[in-house]
């Protein structure tokens, strides 16, 4: 790759952030509705549970990471449940890198449904892979949610979600409590290890800061001032915007037919 065609520029306030391509990524979580994507995502973001329920038509989020002096960006995109629109849903499945599918413990619709969309991104993917002759793995976890419900409630059982992983080093399962927050950093680390990813992009393993330091953000000497006893810290982006299905198209077009650098996205700025 060419350094100065892989830079992806994200302006905050005063401050521009250059994250080279490369090192950005987009997570889609994925499920039945009511399952807890959102809380999952929430978790992730900010550390917080919300016991509201509001459904979820789309939503984009955007961290970035400083990681031992090396830029990362995380986009998450959070999907509806209902999957209105069934080509929007395959766009979202071309386009992303890591994948959570969720599902209620207490819900065996929705553990079928995770079945049906573990099998469509495999095949949207192998389709994908055969025309850009990409050999990149596919992380993916399978996220059975409400584990801190009692287990007269459960409708899966724990041996039938590791049955959904067994043959694929790649995909991991999890049981997890969005409300009780139970492994929930253990899983975003499983997943970003088998994405190759900085494992400190887990929740627990960077220093959470403000957008208020974007301006030294991506500086070095940022990391040796104010961070004490860690190398890694990440922010989110407060105003991120979900680039528009247009760009996401000449981004899976491009893809197919080589033209330009195959993970160059369109720039998305916070304003």
């Amino acid at each position: 790759f060419q350094d100065q065609a892989m830079m992806k520029t994200m302006s905050g306030g005063n401050c521009t952030l250059n994250v080279p391509a490369k090192n950005s990524y987009r997570m889609v979580v994925l499920g039945a509705s009511r399952v807890g994507k959102s809380s999952i995502v929430s978790r992730f973001l900010n550390g917080r549970f919300e016991d509201q329920y509001t459904p979820t038509i789309e939503d984009f989020h955007r961290k970035v990471y400083n990681i031992r002096g090396d830029m990362y960006q995380l986009d998450i995109l959070d999907t509806s449940g209902n999957h209105p629109f069934p080509a929007m849903r395959r766009l979202s499945i071309l386009t992303g890198d890591v994948f959570i599918l969720v599902f209620s413990l207490d819900n065996r619709e929705s553990f079928d449904e995770v079945k049906r969309l573990q099998k469509q991104i495999l095949e949207v993917k192998s389709c994908l892979k055969n025309k850009t002759k990409e050999t990149a793995d596919l992380p993916m976890v399978i996220c059975g949610n409400k584990n801190d419900h009692s287990e007269m409630y459960r409708k899966v059982r724990s041996d039938e979600g590791e049955d959904l992983v067994s043959s694929d080093e790649n995909c991991a399962y999890f049981e997890v409590s969005a409300k009780k927050n139970t492994n929930v950093d253990e899983m975003f680390y499983v997943l970003f290890s088998m994405a190759k990813l900085p494992h400190e992009m887990s929740p627990s393993l960077h220093r959470k800061i403000s957008i208020q330091y974007s301006d030294t953000f991506q500086q070095k000497s940022f990391r040796m001032r104010r961070v004490k006893d860690m190398d890694a810290y990440g922010m989110i982006s407060p105003f991120a915007r979900r680039p528009s299905v247009n760009s996401d198209l000449k981004y899976i077009k491009s893809k197919v037919l080589r033209e330009g650098q195959s993970r160059e996205r369109e720039k998305c700025t916070i304003q």
